[in-house]
């Protein structure tokens, strides 16, 4: 809250000490202050809404809620009262509750500006844009000022752009827009930039086009001079749409000319030059492009300055007039030799390779190693010996070498050898980068080394051999080379993202929370490179960190929603039309995002894990998260995949790249397994509200009550879930394989390969069966409790057969080298979460069971008779249980076996094959080993423990 000066109400003096405690987030001195006060001046709202503050940040939002809706209900008309409520509101997430307080505050001061603007800005924080348009017409004619005619317009462009019907768009609120654009510009009453852009921006939604380019080329054109060449390029992307190539053509030469490093004028240049629609005469050849080009090199010749566009400009033209099947190609020059002429000229800058990059295609496959020997054979390298490398004696001499050394990986040289050689490249590799850090030592630690590169190329050949031959002690090596890059170059983001990749990939997540932590990830990174470690999070078994990144990665997507709405705000209020759609828009692809959809979902079925029947009953921790299973928050249809699959840098060549149909696919299997996700989540949630009691045969009276619709959602999600598994298995059983730089595999594979997923299932069919039980009685079930024993008996076997999935060492010494064994892990993770739903399913059956067998011990003293019988569903239930008990103790004893065996390894012993280690590289590599091993032991430690909390709850299960 905003500190308040001086002033000389004394209601304000009064609530001074109020302010200043929220201000210092002292929020119970905040609420005793209220109270004193409130008991001198119970008429002082603000005071009310002060206290309701304090209690809303002291978690008593109900009691906030209260207090604040008594102070709304009086319709208040101070500042303050309405200032505190906005900030209370907003707190509490409730928007739509500020847009009622400014209603009834402008219905009883019609004439204040004030107010007015308040709750114009109101609607826009929730989207109302027709009461936006209204509130803005009637701003304009209380005070008439140009942005508030203006906000009624664009809140009409809004309504246009939210409209479900395009037609109502573009014959309804688009044409009125123009209409009141129109009726200013005849008044000559346009007065500012934005209400230029905002004219433009109905016209060219509109597709008119011409009237566009009119506006931008005429008088109103002069006012936009915010952006650079704004009005030049608004003339530019007009003319594309008009198809009117020669004017087209004409200001990308001017553009051209005036600063020949402007990409975008040069791809409009070629655009006019090789046509791209069958529609439209080309009125320029390819010989004007050719002599174009070499003009703007001779001319570059004679500056001091050398210029790169007109020399990629010559290889996009090849690329271009190659890809439309010209045969003119040939009178620009061979691209080899135009690349190799480039390499001599800009070579030493570290953009010579990106630049390269987008032409190596236009290289014959033979030509390849031809091409980089010509370029090793420029580059100034000292002269080599039998015990040492040709190096390079400068850092430009670094560059090129290394810039040759991209391109021969790029070009696949690297991938057709053998391991042998591929060795050999890592051990030259990694010389030439410990002798580049010669030329960094005066760098920062924010800097990066000159040679990391090619550490990381080393790493990546590595990679290729652990993939390849599936040989872990190149990973091992990897990691370590990883590690000692790392204290070369702190702030290197490609080693701390690698390192993320195969820690997690090797089931070691300990040291991954730091490592990302270390990334300072912003903002909207959260969203996009955020996948990197929550897929990880709760499938390696360390709970606690894993609730620490899902809330960490929630809380930019809940703040988004606040942000995004204030930046909307500030466009309107600065007149920054054309940014407010992208706002939306951003908000949108934010709400919709995939990532938040899972962390959401994972993030609830992580708090019940831990919480649910241990701390706080299931039904408890269902009602604080609101679930309802009947109820699916997930837009399934528009989710949009936000993760930047193209993060990790990559030198390999395109058939070994990540390719659209790998994000496609991979976007295809995350749909799935959400989907699988999402409907466990809402089968369990939906377990309390079964959890009734109910007199056999009374199903008229269950179905008054929406329980046995409740049971018919459950048979639904149950199917629907069924249906998502064997849509899963059939995606499994493709078994694509990602590259490695690429996406990373959901966890269903091993949910479905470990048996959880069936196991999983017939608890939920077990719910149904108690249910049907539970609603006919004992007497007339004798078939349905047949049922249940089978299932009970059929549960714990299936069980047994997830554990055995789960058994073997997860680190194992095996011919001098460390094996790891990171699948075990995750199966002993989706064991314990599996077992957590079956005692919550077991909870709900005894839930059920117990009142019967209470019944019939009653009738039985009663009648003194012993010859009722008992029916076997509760012998089974008890064997059932005593089973489960058995199982999960011996689970826990295998997890304490398996820490007593990580404990007994003597890594510091192991020497890794194939490596030559100098001392320092010994001693990074004792790190990696003790940061696996111990990440292994706490996972450990934390799946124990939890499984000893849930065999306490299950010696509770008695009937």
């Amino acid at each position: 809250m905003a500190t308040r000066g001086h002033v000389q109400d004394p209601n304000d003096r009064r609530l001074r000490p109020i302010y200043d405690y929220l201000d210092n987030g002292n929020n119970k001195m905040a609420i005793q202050q209220a109270d004193k006060l409130l008991k001198k001046h119970k008429d002082l709202h603000c005071a009310k809404v002060l206290k309701a503050i304090g209690l809303q940040r002291t978690g008593k939002q109900e009691e906030a809620f209260t207090l604040a809706q008594e102070v709304a209900a009086l319709e208040p008309t101070d500042d303050n009262s309405l200032q505190a409520l906005t900030i209370l509101y907003r707190e509490m997430h409730r928007p739509e509750l500020v847009t009622k307080l400014y209603e009834a505050a402008v219905k009883k001061v019609p004439n204040s500006e004030e107010y007015h603007s308040h709750l114009f800005m109101a609607y826009a924080r929730v989207g109302e844009y027709k009461k936006m348009q209204q509130a803005g017409m009637a701003l304009y004619k209380i005070v008439p000022k140009n942005p508030y005619y203006f906000w009624s317009v664009m809140s009409l462009i809004m309504q246009s752009i939210s409209a479900q019907d395009e037609n109502l768009s573009k014959t309804m609120f688009l044409p009125l827009a123009e209409r009141m654009v129109e009726k200013m510009v005849k008044e000559d009453k346009i007065e500012a930039e934005a209400e230029v852009e905002l004219y433009y921006m109905i016209l060219e939604r509109l597709g008119k086009y011409q009237e566009a380019l009119d506006v931008i080329r005429g008088k109103l054109g002069e006012k936009l001079t915010s952006e650079i060449q704004s009005r030049e390029n608004k003339c530019m992307a007009m003319y594309k749409k008009l198809s009117r190539w020669p004017e087209c053509n004409a200001l990308s030469r001017r553009l051209l000319l005036k600063k020949r490093r402007i990409i975008k004028a040069i791809k409009y240049l070629f655009h006019v030059f090789i046509p791209s629609s069958l529609e439209g005469e080309v009125h320029y050849s390819a010989e004007e492009a050719v002599k174009f080009i070499e003009d703007q090199i001779t001319e570059e010749s004679k500056s001091s300055r050398h210029l790169r566009g007109p020399h990629l400009a010559k290889l996009e033209l090849i690329r271009r007039l190659r890809s439309q099947g010209c045969n003119d190609e040939f009178k620009l020059g061979d691209p080899e030799e135009l690349m190799f002429q480039y390499f001599k000229k800009f070579g030493d800058k570290p953009c010579c390779f990106t630049d390269l990059k987008v032409f190596v295609d236009l290289l014959p496959a033979t030509q390849c190693t031809k091409f980089i020997n010509q370029l090793l054979g420029v580059v100034p390298l000292s002269t080599p010996t039998e015990d040492k490398l040709a190096l390079p004696a400068d850092i430009r001499a670094l560059q090129q070498h290394l810039c040759v050394v991209q391109l021969t990986r790029l070009l696949g040289l690297y991938h057709i050898m053998d391991k042998d050689q591929k060795l050999s490249v890592v051990r030259e590799l990694m010389l030439r980068y410990q002798h580049g850090l010669e030329f960094g030592k005066s760098c920062l630690k924010t800097e990066l080394q000159f040679s990391d590169y090619y550490c990381l190329l080393a790493v990546h050949v590595l990679i290729d051999i652990w993939r390849e031959t599936g040989d872990e002690t190149a990973v091992w090596q990897t990691l370590t080379l990883l590690e000692e890059g790392l204290t070369h170059s702190p702030s290197n983001a490609q080693f701390k993202l690698l390192l993320v990749r195969i820690y997690c990939m090797l089931g070691a997540f300990e040291p991954v929370v730091d490592l990302y932590s270390s990334l300072d990830a912003k903002h909207i990174q959260h969203d996009t490179i955020g996948y990197l470690l929550t897929r990880y999070a709760e499938s390696l078994g360390q709970y606690a960190a894993a609730s620490q990144s899902c809330n960490f990665a929630l809380r930019f997507f809940h703040s988004n929603q606040k942000d995004t709405s204030e930046y909307i705000i500030q466009a309107y209020k600065y007149g920054a039309f054309e940014k407010i759609p992208e706002f939306i828009a951003f908000r949108n692809r934010l709400n919709n995002s995939l990532h938040f959809a899972q962390v959401r979902t994972e993030r609830m079925l992580l708090d019940l894990l831990l919480e649910a029947n241990i701390s706080t009953s299931l039904a408890e921790s269902i009602k604080s998260m609101n679930l309802r299973p009947e109820e699916d928050d997930i837009p399934w249809e528009d989710l949009r995949d936000n993760r930047d699959l193209n993060v990790f840098f990559s030198w390999d060549p395109q058939d070994r790249d990540v390719s659209e149909e790998h994000k496609k696919l991979s976007l295809e299997e995350e749909t799935m397994w959400l989907r699988i996700r999402s409907l466990t989540l809402r089968l369990i949630s939906g377990l309390p509200s079964l959890n009734h009691p109910v007199e056999p045969k009374n199903s008229e009276k269950t179905a008054e009550n929406g329980v046995s619709s409740r049971i018919d959602t459950l048979r639904l999600l149950l199917q629907q879930l069924e249906v998502a598994v064997e849509t899963g298995k059939r995606f499994i059983e493709k078994k694509i394989q990602y590259p490695f730089l690429g996406p990373v595999p959901t966890r269903m594979g091993g949910f479905i390969n470990s048996g959880c997923s069936r196991c999983q299932i017939s608890s939920f069919y077990l719910v149904n069966d108690i249910y049907e039980l539970d609603t006919n009685g004992l007497e007339d079930t004798m078939e349905i409790q047949e049922r249940i024993e089978n299932s009970l008996k059929s549960l714990l076997e299936q069980l047994k057969d997830v554990f055995s999935k789960c058994t073997g060492d997860l680190l194992e010494v095996k011919d001098g080298n460390l094996k790891t064994h990171p699948v075990l892990l995750e199966n002993l993770v989706f064991f314990v979460e599996t077992i957590s739903i079956i005692l919550w399913v077991s909870s709900y059956c005894e839930s059920i069971l117990r009142p019967y067998k209470l019944n019939l011990q009653k009738k039985k003293k009663k009648k003194k008779e012993t010859s009722i019988i008992t029916p076997p569903v509760f012998t089974s239930f008890q064997d059932y249980v005593s089973g489960l008990q058995t199982l999960i103790s011996n689970v826990v004893d295998h997890i304490k076996g398996l820490e007593t065996h990580l404990i007994a390894l003597k890594l510091e012993e192991l020497i890794l094959e194939d490596t030559s280690f100098s001392l320092e590289e010994r001693k990074f590599s004792k790190t990696v080993q003790e940061k696996v091993q111990g990440s292994y032991l706490h996972s450990l430690l934390e799946m124990g423990e939890l499984l000893k909390r849930r065999l306490e709850t299950t010696k509770k299960l008695k009937i």
